[in-house]
């Protein structure tokens, strides 16, 4: 064999030693990327926990409803902040005015596009 050839005893060695010398380098890039901090990742995302309302309409209890169909009956004016109100943990009915939880949904609510007046 020449010292040209691929196939050489010096060739070989080092490719080898390139080799090994590369896998180190993964290695110590790969340890230094799972150190690493990233915003958001240690925190598993969790799901949402949706609230459920009940409210009193005319005398009757209506629900269960999510935030949005909360957010549409205090649009379309069945709702407001003196209308008595229960969700699960409650003892009993309450004013929305007096329920934080529920309170938050109404003023989360946008106002009617209409003017009143009219």
């Amino acid at each position: 064999m020449d010292n040209q050839s691929f196939f050489s005893l010096d060739r070989l060695v080092e490719f080898g030693l390139g080799m090994g010398v590369a896998r180190q380098m993964v290695n110590v890039m790969n340890e230094s990327i799972l150190s690493m901090y990233t915003p958001g990742t240690q925190t598993p995302m969790h799901p949402a926990v949706t609230k459920t309302y009940y409210v009193a309409i005319d005398g009757s209890s209506v629900g269960p409803l999510n935030d949005s169909e909360l957010m549409q009956l205090i649009t379309q004016k069945k709702v407001n902040k003196s209308t008595l109100t229960w969700m699960p943990g409650m003892s009993s009915w309450e004013a929305i005015e007096n329920v934080p939880e529920v309170l938050k949904v109404v003023a989360l609510t946008p106002p009617s596009l209409k003017n009143d007046t009219e």
